[in-house]
């Protein structure tokens, strides 16, 4: 019996996914390899987070969005798992944001993180 869970993100774009989680200081292991589970179960995943317990965290590709793949009973990390998809979301939705406005001509000028947690950004464009 598999003790993976499988969390539903709005994760679709790995370049963010991956920078959010250099950015929250995780080594990240990229291409498609084993996550590790309870009695050396495994199941692949494009994005593979090692914990000191040797229980893996994965992000795996279900063909719409990025899922998050664990075997929930040993989380070992500081935050809950609500916790680390938040933080995780926040840091996608920042860097998805600017890169494309970047795209779109848009540079960011400035930047603030407010006591709630969120964060402000100011973007500005040049025009002839």
């Amino acid at each position: 019996m598999s003790h993976f869970s499988v969390i539903k993100t709005k994760i679709r774009n790995l370049p963010a996914l991956k920078a959010s989680l250099l950015d929250l200081g995780y080594q990240v292991l990229e291409g498609v390899r084993p996550v590790k589970g309870y009695q050396g179960q495994t199941r692949n995943a494009q994005i593979v987070l090692e914990q000191n317990n040797n229980y893996d965290i994965g992000f795996s590709w279900n063909g719409q969005e990025y899922e998050l793949v664990a075997d929930l009973q040993y989380w070992d990390q500081p935050l809950s798992v609500e916790g680390f998809l938040r933080k995780v979301t926040q840091g996608y939705a920042y860097h998805t944001v600017l890169a494309e406005t970047t795209k779109s001509g848009f540079e960011l000028s400035q930047q603030q993180r407010n006591e709630d947690g969120s964060i402000r950004l100011v973007l500005q464009r040049w025009s002839s």
